[in-house]
């Protein structure tokens, strides 16, 4: 019999457990301000939001009010034990919800400008390297440059030395020129005493010599 009572009542417990829900208590309270400590004296105020600011003037702990101005200017008394000296979880939950934002918003902002960053970052190593090729050809260009500059500065000189080469040729050409001409003059100066000669000797024996030749009458004589 005890069984049976025990398992009926695990059985309702489970049940119970089963239909129950989870509440939660509300942190927003609306407390009345009244024109004088305590519940008898009228309300001035229907009720402050929790969370509301208010400047406490004087606090009486035998009666547990606090006189206070709220609003603009308005003046009552409130029960002490509805103030506190911290703002409440829904507030200090709204201030933490708004600096999350405040804070997203700057991560969203500093994530923007880091894109941005990164962007011209890029953009300023391709220019990098569109100048350190430019500056590769340039200095291509510039070598070849100086190099046709020494050649030609080396033909100038080769061209010079050419130049004056040919000039001393010319003068020996001309020396030759006129050696040859002297030694030609010379030549036929010999060819003419030669040919000269050679008449003069043909006269000679021609006409000298057989003047010279004993005739056959003085042979006789003999």
């Amino acid at each position: 019999m005890h069984r049976i009572s025990l398992l009926a009542l695990l059985l309702l417990l489970a049940v119970g457990s089963v239909q129950a829900e989870t509440m939660y208590v509300k942190d927003v309270l609306y407390v009345p301000v009244r024109a004088g400590e305590g519940n008898q004296y009228r309300i001035v105020h229907q009720g402050l939001r929790s969370g509301t600011p208010l400047e406490v003037i004087e606090q009486n702990e035998e009666t547990g009010y606090s006189f206070i101005r709220f609003g603009d200017g308005n003046e009552g008394y409130i029960q002490t034990q509805y103030l506190t000296g911290a703002p409440i979880a829904e507030d200090r939950l709204a201030r933490v919800q708004s600096n999350l934002e405040e804070a997203r918003n700057a991560l969203s902002t500093t994530r923007s400008d880091l894109e941005e960053t990164q962007t011209a970052l890029e953009q300023t190593r391709e220019e990098k390297q569109q100048l350190e090729s430019r500056l590769s050809n340039v200095t291509e260009e510039l070598e070849r440059i100086k190099s046709v500059s020494e050649n030609a500065i080396n033909l100038e000189k080769r061209n010079t030395e050419l130049r004056e080469a040919r000039q001393e040729l010319q003068k020996e050409v001309e020396v030759l020129a006129t050696e040859n001409e002297r030694l030609k003059d010379s030549r036929e100066s010999s060819y003419l005493l030669t040919g000269g000669g050679l008449v003069l000797a043909g006269i000679f024996i021609a006409v000298v010599f057989p003047l010279l030749k004993p005739s056959r009458k003085s042979e006789n004589w003999a």
